[in-house]
């Protein structure tokens, strides 16, 4: 049986492929379009991975992950799914709390298998 994953993305592009690979390996799929939401549906619905874009609206990746490594807690895996690959950027994105890094564009290929290694 698959993972529970909520996919934060704000571009509705990313957002399908992403969703749509994740599906058809058998996860089911939580959707939040900003942090604040991410926030909220994470808190509501305890998935077993956060996939968090960095660059979002109304509150950023970098203080929803924050956010949730206080309330659901520390042990909630968040994985940043960014195109953030600038010198500095991977250290930022590990010291507000992800667990891991992943970034845009995703490669088709072995995206799953990216996000799965996170589960294990």
């Amino acid at each position: 049986m698959g993972a529970r994953i909520l996919v934060t993305e704000d571009d509705p592009q990313n957002l399908y492929l992403v969703k749509f690979l994740l599906e058809s390996s058998g996860h089911e799929v939580l959707v939040a379009t900003d942090g604040e939401e991410a926030v909220t549906v994470a808190r509501a619905e305890r998935p077993d991975l956060v996939l968090m874009d960095m660059l979002l609206p109304r509150v950023d990746g970098y203080e929803a992950t924050r956010m949730l490594k206080v309330d659901p807690g520390p042990d909630l895996k968040v994985v940043a799914l960014t195109a953030y690959s600038m010198k500095g950027d991977r250290e930022a994105i590990l010291k507000a709390g992800c667990d891991g890094y992943i970034s845009k564009p995703i490669d088709p290929e072995n995206f799953v298998q990216q996000v799965e290694a996170y589960l294990s």
